[in-house]
């Protein structure tokens, strides 16, 4: 094997991917980093020799590593009611037309990593290894302990639950951003009723305000709820710009060289159906963002 063909780098040519399927599994960019570099020196130390297949074990590993970090993190959880936030990809959009943005297609959004936060485990490893990334069933029952049928059982159930609560956002971009912008306008001007006129019936906003609070993330619901919320908070929304948040429309707040909150918002038919806000300071820290 020579320096194109060797281990290191087919692993490197696989990094994107593999972090994809941890950070998909995870919701979390440091434990998807840190799934990602386990991996790499599981392979270093295996006789490479012996696998007759490299792509499907590294997807294998990466899975098994995080699926132990899942494990992990349901059994250190307290409250299992409470809302997890799971880590924003924040983005400057580009100057191009926005049909060359990120396809939706391809990125997931908060509000459906925060659904998958609620799958159990194998649930969760299932459906995304099957559902976005192609993993035949029979690869994924080991992880699991299960049968294939079991496994094609879990993922079912996972799908039924985020088809169920995970609303499925315009595809285009330019169409999400002209609703977010009539938020941010709606709410600077205090318009209660223009603020209803643009939000679902049934918007869900989740907001974590980090450690400072007694409960992390706070959950509102309901088109009244979420418009009274916006109209207390309007006075910053002029130091709103825009980003891409997960490949959707979102906007950056901030005041002074410091990022007060990130928001990611799920347009669906024309309307804001949910609103995910990063204000942690310590979270907005570790992204490295800049107003």
């Amino acid at each position: 094997m020579d320096g194109t063909t060797g281990p290191a780098a087919r692993f490197e040519r696989e990094r994107p991917r593999l972090r994809a399927v941890a950070y998909r599994l995870l919701g979390s960019l440091t434990e998807a980093e840190d799934a990602v570099q386990e991996t790499w020196l599981r392979l270093a130390r295996a006789d490479v020799d012996t696998i007759d297949n490299l792509d499907a074990w590294l997807t294998t590993v990466v899975a098994r590593i995080s699926l132990n970090t899942l494990r992990s993190r349901a059994a250190r959880r307290e409250d299992p009611l409470d809302v997890r936030l799971p880590d924003p990809i924040v983005e400057t959009p580009p100057d191009a037309d926005p049909a060359h943005a990120v396809v939706l297609a391809d990125s997931v959004g908060l509000a459906l990593l925060v659904v998958l936060d609620t799958l159990n485990p194998t649930e969760r490893l299932a459906f995304v290894l099957h559902d976005m990334f192609g993993v035949p069933f029979d690869e994924i029952a080991p992880l699991v302990g299960r049968s294939p049928t079991a496994a094609r059982q879990l993922a079912s159930r996972a799908r039924r639950r985020v088809r169920g609560r995970a609303p499925a956002p315009d595809p285009d971009l330019a169409r999400q951003r002209a609703v977010v912008d009539a938020f941010l306008t709606a709410a600077r001007e205090g318009d209660f009723e223009a603020l209803i006129a643009v939000l679902h019936p049934d918007v869900v906003l989740r907001s974590d305000g980090g450690t400072a609070r007694a409960r992390h993330t706070t959950v509102l619901t309901g088109a009244t709820e979420v418009a009274a919320q916006a109209t207390t908070f309007g006075r910053l929304f002029p130091y709103a710009r825009p980003v891409l948040v997960n490949g959707a429309a979102g906007v950056l707040v901030g005041a002074g060289g410091r990022p007060l909150s990130v928001m990611a918002f799920t347009v669906t038919g024309g309307r804001i159906a949910a609103v995910d806000v990063i204000a942690d300071p310590h979270r907005l820290a570790a992204l490295g963002l800049a107003d």
